[in-house]
């Protein structure tokens, strides 16, 4: 007999909002426990001096954080002007400092060319791997860091205010932006010296700061035994896929790891809402997830499987 995994079988999604100087594994940690859940992860690392949206999968749901950690962002951040540092935040230590003070009008002005597909240099303080050693162990180590340019997507960057010392301003981004990297590189345009003061996760996919719950809310919620109240569907990830409801007999061949046939009037459908080069599809029996299956030759193959 196999041993019975510690914790409940509880699945779907919580909407955190990060609190700053707190890790994202431990709050992973922390949103676990308060469900006392079987399995838990999260979508896409927020850093500890950084606030906001932290998509939290627990249970089945595990099983979609693939989709989100390719799921576009945004982001507000605001960039002190005056110093440079080596972090590109308020974390590190000054390296150039910069009597220049862009304004509002010369911030606005320099936006355009840092929207759309750019190259960007992800920061030496990151968790990019260089011959097998995260790039900040090396940074913190003293070793001098040189990351390849990648290519990066900025679908929107809006300046939302402008002091004299401080700029804030608004990202819809792809996955791999950097924002101290923007910070950098938008400060260099300006001829100043500049680093990121504040940063604040407002969006991951489909989780924005409406849905978004506090450690402290759950906390609350969990001493009422009341914490499911917060709970998002698995599905929530996938809001942007195609779903298909299916019989009781489909969903049990699904479920066995067996594909199923689609009629022609329900691939006609599905395919009206596939993504462009996307082949995704939800299947779901009433308001329960049944697999995540990929749609070939008219039939459903399950990719993942759901047990709920």
């Amino acid at each position: 007999m196999g041993r019975r995994k510690k914790g409940e079988a509880v699945s779907g999604w919580i909407c955190l909002d990060k609190p700053y100087a707190l890790g994202s594994t431990p709050a992973v940690g922390k949103v676990r426990r308060i469900f006392d859940a079987q399995k838990a992860g999260h979508a896409g690392t927020l850093d500890p001096l950084a606030t906001g949206i932290l998509p939290i999968a627990l249970g089945e749901a595990t099983k979609t954080v693939s989709w989100m950690v390719d799921a576009a962002k945004s982001y507000r951040f605001t960039i002190a002007w005056g110093a440079t540092t080596t972090t590109l935040d308020a974390e590190g230590e000054v390296t150039a400092r910069s009597d220049v003070r862009p304004s509002q009008a010369d911030i606005a002005a320099a936006l355009a060319p840092f929207v759309g597909e750019i190259a960007q240099i992800p920061p030496a303080y990151s968790a990019i791997k260089v011959d097998g050693e995260r790039s900040y162990d090396l940074a913190r180590a003293g070793e001098a860091v040189e990351l390849a340019a990648r290519t990066v997507r900025i679908d929107a960057l809006r300046l939302m205010a402008a002091e004299t010392d401080f700029a804030t301003l608004e990202v819809d981004c792809g996955k791999g932006t950097y924002v101290r990297s923007l910070a950098r590189d938008l400060a260099a345009a300006l001829g100043a010296e500049g680093h990121v003061s504040m940063l604040r996760r407002t969006r991951v996919g489909p989780f924005t700061e409406a849905t978004a719950v506090t450690l402290e809310m759950l906390e609350d919620l969990g001493h009422k035994a009341r914490q499911s109240e917060a709970l998002l569907p698995v599905e929530t990830a996938l809001d942007d896929i195609p779903a298909l409801a299916v019989t009781d007999e489909d969903a049990f061949r699904l479920k066995q790891g067996r594909s199923i046939v689609l009629l022609p009037r329900q691939q006609e459908a599905v395919q009206a809402r596939l993504k462009p080069g996307s082949r995704a599809v939800s299947a779901m029996m009433g308001k329960t997830m049944v697999a995540l299956c990929e749609m070939r030759d008219g039939r459903l193959e399950p990719s993942r499987v759901f047990n709920l």
